[in-house]
């Protein structure tokens, strides 16, 4: 039997064309488009519905009201001290202004203006009033509502200010000192009232707040002084007793330098002593080195003026013995008397050499006293000094303490002085700017904004339901999308037939050719014939992946299509549920091809002539018991290659592969398979898998047949385009009669 090449691979190799297949989850635009387009009516009621339950919802809210006040705050006074101060300044404005900003929405300010108002009063903030919120109803019917609550002020005040804050608006104005402070209310002059009432509450709390710091201050200072005074008279008591006690009317430093004057002057003294000494003690000990009573050697005798004058009187005395002696002799009275002069002479500076002697003596143990007499007046004058020392520590340590607290005293009586003037007048920490008025116009709920959004949302929860349906739905839409998908070419598409046609669909194309079923056959039977043109003998098998989808319509009116140019044979193999025989209203008992291969009948008594054709059926025939086994018997095949050298055109109709494995036995034998797909039903894995389990089995795909396609709908949501139905066919000699269906 003569196979043809086919583009589909080998079983052992990989099916290529097929893993491509993958893309098909990669949407384009153009498919989102189609997508969106094909359920434009159900988008726009689904945007529609949302924004009429939104009105609904809107129209049924009670209003709000929103009132505003702006404030201007204060800056705070401060004191550049450094240059650190300067550069910190815009921080620490920022972090003051925040502060404030907070300040603004504490539980102080939200207190006072709900006791100051009595908010609780108001229908909108009494909790005693029933809860008329769908929260509220429920909580209701769980009998969760609290019963016999004791309603105090302090009860409704607290669960008036969680209501109260929930509604308060704080809003800083960026670049500036400006906050506007908001209050939203379903009373429009309440919520002009309240929000009036926050920002004087804001103001007279920083007011009270810094009298009250201002008091305290105040009185601590107060206690302060008092205690400073008490300490610095004890101070002072000290000091005037410490004076008393050491008898110092007032040193102020002057014992001090004068004791410095008396030791300087003692110390020269002492000096000049020393020197004395020193030298008295030079002579004494010169002088007490002679033994002999010659004291002429002793310098500080020599230079004595008495021994001097002694000394020369001796000198003249014995000149004059000298020149006496030459002149007269010892005898003389004049030598005599000059001897006796001489005699005097030295006797006399004898007598004042050991007087000079004498003072030498005396007048070096006078130094030696002088000096002793000086070191102890030094003694004295240094223990003095160190006395008047340390007395002027101590009183200078007494005097210190004395200035200290008489500082500390004056600084805080100062300062309590300007606390208690300044404290009658307090800066404002904010003040209004523009007062709140009462509102006219409710800030929500924004009716038309809601219902347009509520319509928006509608429109895109709608479009994304028809992506996500047309995400889920995972049918074949049209022949674009079916090539897409198993990249593998569509020979053409059967329209979808109504009810009644569909009863006669199985001979549509010889009773009725002018039908869009007719010429849908024709394409394919003209992509059948361009494939394998110089094969004698063309086999096709008919198949699908699951039942229902039309394969038996389809090999049938394909047969008879190709009865009208060639020899045809029309061979149902489906020998589980046969068809062709019963609706092509053959005898039941009629002999087919479970009879010929098992050779209890000839081909002539299997083989079955159809009226107003030239087609040739072969029915299925008896079921016989397992179907399989007779397809796999060598007597099929031969039987097979028997019938291909008789006719020119074979079509086996197989069961559907998804059930049963009839088909994918079939298949190798055949010159190549038309599978048959259901449009907008059967699933595309489904499909897929079958493919692939058909190439795997060795057959050659040829095309697919698209079945019941609706033309219009699919034109219009995929668009397809297809030209049946339209006018210029009819140009093509088949006229459509009266009554007979359309696309």
């Amino acid at each position: 039997m003569n196979q043809t090449s086919s583009t589909l691979p080998k079983p052992d190799q990989p099916f290529v064309s097929l893993s491509g297949m993958a893309e098909e989850s990669r949407l384009e635009m153009l498919e989102y488009w189609r997508s969106l387009t094909k359920r434009k009516w159900a988008i726009l009621v689904a945007g529609l519905v949302a924004a009429l339950l939104a009105a609904v919802v809107v129209f049924s809210l009670t209003p709000v009201y929103r009132a505003t006040v702006t404030l201007l705050i204060e800056q705070s006074p401060r004191k550049l001290l450094s240059i650190e101060d300067v550069y910190g300044g815009a921080t620490q404005e920022k972090e003051y202004f925040q502060t404030q900003v907070e300040i603004l929405r504490s539980r102080e300010v939200a207190n006072r203006v709900v006791r100051g108002l009595r908010l609780w009063e108001y229908p909108e903030f009494d909790p005693r009033l029933p809860d008329t919120s769908l929260t509220g109803r429920a909580r209701t019917v769980l009998g969760l509502a609290p019963d016999n609550v004791d309603w105090t002020d302090e009860r409704l005040a607290t669960l008036a200010m969680e209501r109260f804050a929930s509604q308060l608006r704080i809003e800083a104005v960026r670049q500036s000192q400006l906050v506007k402070v908001g209050f939203e209310a379903h009373d429009a002059q309440l919520s002009s009232l309240v929000a009036n009432t926050v920002a004087d509450a804001y103001v007279s709390a920083d007011r009270e707040a810094r009298f009250r710091m201002t008091q305290q201050a105040n009185d601590w200072l107060q206690e302060r002084t008092q205690v400073l005074r008490d300490k610095l008279m004890t101070s002072e008591r000290a000091l005037q007793a410490y004076r008393e006690r050491q008898g110092i009317v007032s040193l102020s430093g002057s014992a001090q330098t004068m004791i410095g004057q008396q030791i300087g002057e003692v110390t020269q003294r002492l000096v000049e002593a020393k020197a004395r000494r020193a030298e008295a003690e030079s002579a004494f000990e010169q002088m007490r080195a002679v033994r002999d009573g010659d004291y002429a050697s002793v310098p500080a005798v020599v230079r004595s003026g008495a021994v001097g004058e002694a000394k020369r009187a001796e000198t003249v005395a014995s000149l004059k013995v000298a020149e006496l002696q030459q002149r007269y002799g010892s005898e003389h009275p004049r030598m005599v008397q000059a001897q006796s002069e001489l005699k005097a002479a030295r006797e006399n500076l004898l007598r004042q050499m050991q007087t000079v002697a004498a003072s030498l003596s005396r007048e070096y143990e006078s130094a030696r006293a002088t000096e002793r007499a000086l070191e102890g007046a030094l003694s004295s004058a240094r223990g003095a000094v160190q006395n008047v020392n340390r007395q002027e520590f101590q009183l200078g340590v007494l005097e210190r303490d004395v200035e200290a607290n008489r500082q500390l005293y004056d600084m805080f009586m100062n300062r309590a002085k300007e606390t208690t003037e300044s404290g009658d007048l307090q800066s404002a920490v904010a003040r209004v700017v523009d007062p709140a008025v009462m509102p006219i116009q409710p800030v929500k709920p924004h009716k038309t904004q809601i219902i347009a959004i509520a319509l928006v949302l509608g429109l895109i929860a709608g479009a994304l339901v028809a992506l996500l349906l047309d995400r889920l739905d995972n049918t074949v839409k049209g022949i674009e999308d079916a090539e897409r998908r198993f990249q593998a070419p569509v020979l053409s598409a059967l329209p979808a037939l109504g009810q009644t046609d569909g009863k006669s669909a199985m001979t549509m194309f010889l009773d009725r050719p002018e039908s869009l079923l007719a010429e849908a056959i024709r394409t394919a039977r003209t992509g059948v014939l361009l494939s394998n043109i110089d094969a004698p003998c063309r086999v096709l098998v008919v198949t699908s992946s699951v039942p229902g989808e039309g394969k038996t319509v389809v090999a049938t009116n394909l047969a008879l299509a190709h009865a009208q140019t060639k020899r045809t044979l029309l061979i149902d193999a489906d020998m589980r549920r046969p068809q062709v025989a019963r609706r092509l209203s053959l005898p039941p008992t009629v002999k087919g091809l479970s009879a010929l291969v098992a050779g209890t009948a000839k081909p002539e008594e299997c083989i079955h002539g159809i009226k107003g054709s030239t087609l040739a059926v072969m029915p299925a025939g008896e079921v016989p018991p397992n179907p399989v086994e007779l397809l796999l018997s060598q007597r099929f095949r031969e039987t097979l290659e028997q019938l291909s050298r008789k006719y020119e055109v074979i079509i086996i109709d197989t069961p559907p592969i998804e059930l049963v494995s009839d088909a994918l036995v079939v298949a190798p034998l055949a010159t190549s398979t038309v599978f048959v797909v259901r449009a907008m039903d059967t699933a595309s894995p489904l499909v897929r898998k079958s493919l692939i389990r058909l190439q795997r089995a060795g057959g050659q795909l040829m095309g697919l047949v698209l079945n019941h396609l609706d033309f219009s709908r699919s034109q219009r949501y995929y668009g397809e385009y297809s030209g049946y139905g339209q006018g210029p066919y009819e140009s093509y000699g088949y006229t459509q009669k009266p009554g007979s269906a359309s696309a």
